[in-house]
């Protein structure tokens, strides 16, 4: 039997797995809501501007209400038969109220349908992340608030290098996620333009008002070329761009979770909530929900890779391939919030061992920079020299099997006369952090101004 959609040039209906291979239904219905809120915007138009009459505009907007309440209430019964959740709607709106139903898609196609209906839903999942985004960055700032004094050592290449504070450090996942909420706002402003009216790619002879429903949709603008409305899926690969990045910014996150929880480390503690333990171990406790949010990154990145290469080579306009651009969106999006969610719990979850932070900061000689700044600022040393004498300083401890601020006086002159007893002033992991003030820098008091600024940045209500 030919399709009712297209069945005029048909004599015949498609096969089983052309069925199978053709039908979006299975996840194009998550487009339920942006669809009927589409086709309502259109009706009205279309009545408006002498398209459509009034009496059968009601009859469809009538329709449609009765079929948004079964889809809500989970009664609608979504056939296969029917490809996808546009012709879904419209073969049960005809069962509802009949011949009315065929006009509602006058003057429109199922391309710029389902562009219209992505955008509006990406739209809508953006506005969804944010406020996860919001969320992390409110727990994130809030530990940093709790931990702007305590001291832990901050690495290059996963090898102590300096002292800062936790608050510090949890600060640059603010910043971080500060970006990721400005890649997706710049994403969601740049797709926030209307494909409905663009038809299957040349227009359309009716007059349509598309200023009018771009307004209903809360568009700000039609999209100016028909072809570019129904072809374009730049705005899901922006979306998937950020999220890619985002799930990078989760998964460093994730990973120093992981090492700081380590028996090696011992830096923090998972309660019960969020960690899990061995089938076979008894004394385990493994960060799992860390580790999967570190995994989750490669799946979605996975989803941006797999829709560039999609569309890498499609001609103007339209083509089937276009259909899978949106499982890809709809995977990134349902892991990113919950990943998210996960994220925020942990970091509100953590128990931190102060003492073994504040040990681990100063292993390592990490306040050597202090004391070659020492010299520097107080003895007017070229920091090439005071680099190089505070380098023999720490050989000195090396030797002694010491800490810098267990040498003596003694040691320090007799590495150089220009080292003083005052230079072991510098050398305490709490000095340095103290006089890290410069702007962005760790000394406690730069965190507590950081963490008021990321408050009103990032969490008052205003725009970036």
């Amino acid at each position: 039997m030919a399709s009712q959609i297209w069945g005029g040039r048909f004599s015949g209906g498609p096969s089983d797995i052309m069925e199978a291979i053709n039908a979006s239904i299975d996840f194009d219905k998550r487009l339920a809501k942006q669809d009927i809120r589409g086709s309502r915007a259109h009706c009205a138009m279309l009545v408006a501007q002498g398209i459509l009459s009034k009496d059968d505009g009601e009859a469809i907007m009538a329709g449609l209400l009765k079929i948004e309440k079964d889809i809500s209430d989970g009664t609608f019964s979504f056939k296969r038969a029917l490809e996808d959740i546009h012709m879904n709607i419209e073969g049960r709106l005809s069962d509802l109220i009949g011949e009315p139903a065929g006009r509602l898609h006058t003057a429109r196609s199922r391309n710029d349908q389902v562009a219209t209906d992505f955008r509006l839903w990406v739209r809508a999942a953006i506005d969804t992340l944010d406020d996860g985004l919001r969320g992390l960055q409110t727990a994130l700032i809030d530990k940093a608030e709790e931990h702007a004094d305590t001291v832990m050592p901050g690495f290059t290449h996963l090898q102590a290098a300096q002292p800062v504070t936790l608050g510090h450090h949890l600060l640059a996942y603010v910043e971080m996620t500060g970006r990721d909420r400005g890649r997706f706002a710049d994403a969601r402003a740049r797709m926030n333009e209307s494909p409905l009216g663009a038809g299957a790619l040349a227009g359309t002879s009716f007059p349509l008002d598309r200023e009018r429903t771009a307004k209903d949709l809360d568009f700000d603008r039609p999209m100016a070329n028909s072809l570019d409305a129904v072809s374009d899926r730049d705005f899901a690969l922006e979306f998937l761009s950020a999220s890619s990045i985002l799930s990078v910014h989760l998964s460093r996150l994730a990973e120093e979770l992981v090492i700081w929880a380590s028996a090696q480390f011992g830096f923090i503690t998972f309660s019960d909530a969020f960690s899990t333990g061995s089938s076979m171990m008894p004394q385990k406790r493994n960060p799992d929900a860390a580790e999967l949010l570190r995994g989750k990154a490669g799946r979605i990145i996975g989803a941006m890779n797999g829709l560039l290469i999609v569309v890498k080579g499609l001609p103007l306009t339209y083509s089937k391939d276009m259909q899978e651009d949106k499982e890809p969106v709809f995977d990134a999006f349902d892991t990113l919030e919950l990943c998210l969610a996960a994220a925020t719990g942990m970091i509100a979850d953590i128990s931190v061992d102060k003492a073994t932070m504040r040990d681990a900061a100063g292993a390592g000689y990490t306040t050597a920079t202090d004391l070659a700044d020492w010299l520097v600022r107080e003895k007017n040393v070229a920091f090439r020299d005071s680099h190089h004498i505070a380098g023999q300083v720490v050989k000195l401890a090396e030797d002694k099997a010491c800490r810098l601020e267990e040498l003596s006086a003694e040691d320090l002159h007799a590495v150089d006369e220009r080292l003083t007893a005052d230079a072991l002033s510098v050398v305490s992991v709490e000095a340095s952090v103290n006089s890290r003030t410069s702007y962005g820098g760790t000394a406690p008091d730069n965190v507590r101004a950081q963490v008021a600024a990321a408050r009103q940045r990032f969490l008052s209500g205003e725009k970036r």
